[in-house]
C-alpha cells in the first residue's frame, strides 16, 4: 500500500512515532508530509531540520511541506490511507472544521474526495476541553478513524490527552475494513 504519514507539531511525541514510521516503511510505501510547525520549529525534542532528514531517510523521499505539494493525493488518488501523527488540537479543530491552510489539512482533504480512510493520532493539552468536540465531529464523520487514546498525565495536565501511537497498524487494519478500532478510550 501506498499511505500518507503527517506529522504535526506535538514535537514531545515524536520518539514515540517515528519507530512506527519506520515499522510501516518496511511493509509499504510511505509519503511523509509535515505541517508548517512540525517543518519549521525547533524545540527541546529536536532541530525541524533532523526531523525533516529522519522522515527522509525512513520513507526515501522528503516530506510534502506545502498546499500545492500535498494537492493532488486527491485527484491522482495517491494514498491508499492517510496517517495523521501526532494530530495536535490546531490540526485537529481544522480537521472537524474543513479548513484547508496546511498540507496536513489539504492531504486530508484530497484523500476524503476519494472516500479514503483518515487515522488520526490525537495529541493535545486540551482534548477533555476545547477539543473535545472536535474529536467528537471527527468521530461522526465517515473516513475518520482514531487511534485509541488516553490521559498522559491526569494529575499534572487533566484534560490532555494523547494516542496510544503503538496501536497506529492495527487503527489502520481497522479502518481499511471501515471500522473504528476499539475501545477507543484506554486507561493507562
Amino acid at each position: 500500500m501506498t499511505i500518507g504519514f503527517a506529522m504535526c507539531g506535538s514535537f514531545c511525541t515524536y520518539d514515540r512515532v517515528f519507530p512506527v514510521m519506520e515499522a510501516l516503511a518496511a511493509e509499504h510505501t510511505l509519503v511523509p508530509i509535515f505541517s508548517p510547525a512540525a517543518a519549521t520549529i525547533d524545540s527541546r525534542f529536536g532541530t525541524a531540520s533532523a526531523h525533516l532528514l529522519r522522515a527522509t531517510q525512513i520513507c526515501g523521499r522528503a516530506p510534502l511541506r506545502t498546499i500545492a505539494e500535498a494537492e493532488p493525493i486527491g485527484p491522482k488518488k495517491l494514498l491508499d490511507a492517510l496517517i495523521i501523527a501526532p494530530c495536535t488540537g490546531n490540526t485537529l479543530a481544522k480537521l472537524a472544521h474543513g479548513i484547508t491552510d496546511t498540507a496536513v489539512t489539504m492531504a486530508a482533504k484530497s484523500q476524503l474526495r476519494n472516500a479514503r480512510p483518515v487515522i488520526v493520532a490525537v495529541s493535545t493539552n486540551d482534548a477533555l476541553a476545547g477539543a473535545a468536540e472536535n474529536i467528537g465531529r471527527l468521530l461522526a464523520r465517515k473516513h475518520y478513524y482514531l487511534v485509541p487514546f488516553g490521559q498522559d498525565d491526569p494529575i499534572k495536565k487533566p484534560a490532555s490527552m494523547v494516542a496510544d501511537f503503538s496501536e497506529i497498524p492495527q487503527t489502520l487494519r481497522s479502518a481499511l475494513d471501515g471500522v473504528q478500532l476499539q475501545p477507543l478510550l484506554i486507561c493507562r
